[in-house]
């Protein structure tokens, strides 16, 4: 049954959002640190993406002459708006202050430990929700993609002297053991720190999952107009927040554009078309399949600064993370899961 295998592997459409997806992924952080002033009110910046995100998505839509307005908000209602809209933004919302709080009290490489989880909660979520579930081949590929996102982040590096020096210390650590300070599994530490950014994880997974049974299922959604939802939805969050949040009451003292300059609308138009070409590999490729797009742009990220960088090159934890990444990503299209009854007809046809 070629059709099972066909539906489980990505077609060129797929492949083209998924690499524009890394691209902006892996530019994001360099134009944004070159163009956004540290001292900008950041509700500012997402306040402006959403907007911009909007028009550009409502601009697709008029640009495209194989869709009409008519078709795609036929059906259309508060209520639907509500339940595959709001809800999904209210997630990611929460998901991001989840990770806030994380941040603050995880260090680096715990953080980046613990977030890197949000493919393996998309596949958990994707299973709950879709029903998804991922052959033994397919869970080995996701863990062999947390693993290279690790190596590239430099949480694993490939450095053998590292891992005897971590052994070492660890067992002078434990021979102390009155040495409280030397502990940070603090209840603080668990609560403000290691749960929160595990909550994050899920949601972002959760998220992910109720975004693509909306875009996929009954002939899906239309993908720039379930954005169009999704910039809405967030635009009303934030202008309520702005009545109560820290970030309203800096507007109110030192105006909406304090800290803006013409080139702060560069890391803007490209955070705005990347969260455009999220629903798009969404919707084509899957959530979980979004996470491998992901981890390319953690590569393409380092590609770029050992390019414009000249004390930055391309080192190998970088090229080892991003073998590990396109292996892993050919095992996840290439073995997919088969339900008993279908394995049985494919060996029989």
């Amino acid at each position: 049954m070629a059709t099972s295998k066909a539906s489980s592997s990505l077609s060129p459409k797929a492949l083209i959002f998924m690499g524009l997806l890394a691209l902006q992924f892996g530019i994001q952080p360099i134009v944004t640190k070159k163009f956004t002033s540290p001292e900008i009110i950041k509700s500012t910046v997402i306040f402006t993406q959403e907007i911009v995100k909007l028009l550009i998505a409502m601009i697709g839509i008029t640009l495209n002459t194989s869709t009409k307005w008519k078709d795609i908000t036929s059906g259309w209602s508060i209520q639907s708006w509500l339940r595959l809209a709001l809800l999904p933004a209210t997630i990611y919302l929460i998901q991001n202050l989840c990770s806030l709080l994380a941040y603050q009290n995880l260090d680096a490489i715990t953080y980046n430990v613990l977030n890197q989880t949000k493919t393996l909660s998309a596949a958990l979520c994707c299973f709950l929700l879709l029903g998804k579930r991922q052959s033994k081949l397919q869970i080995v590929a996701l863990v062999i993609l947390l693993v290279a996102a690790l190596v590239m982040e430099g949480v694993l590096p490939l450095n053998l002297e590292y891992y005897v020096n971590y052994l070492s210390n660890a067992a002078s650590t434990t021979e102390d053991s009155n040495d409280t300070t030397k502990f940070s599994l603090s209840s603080r530490h668990v609560s403000h720190g290691v749960l929160p950014i595990m909550l994050a994880s899920f949601l972002s997974g959760l998220a992910g999952a109720i975004t693509q049974k909306s875009l996929q299922s009954g002939g899906g959604r239309n993908a720039l107009m379930f954005t169009m939802e999704l910039c809405v939805a967030s635009i009303l969050i934030l202008l309520v927040s702005f009545a109560t949040s820290e970030d309203g009451k800096k507007i109110q003292e030192r105006g909406f554009f304090d800290q803006w300059t013409v080139l702060t609308l560069v890391p803007i138009l490209t955070n705005s078309a990347g969260g455009i070409l999220v629903g798009l590999v969404i919707k084509y490729a899957g959530t979980i399949r979004k996470g491998f797009a992901l981890i390319f742009g953690i590569l393409i990220s380092g590609i770029v600064q050992s390019l414009i960088d000249e004390n930055k090159s391309l080192s190998k934890e970088d090229i080892s993370g991003g073998l590990l990444a396109a292996l892993s990503l050919y095992m996840h299209a290439s073995f997919p899961y088969f339900p008993k009854t279908k394995a049985k007809l494919n060996k029989m046809t």
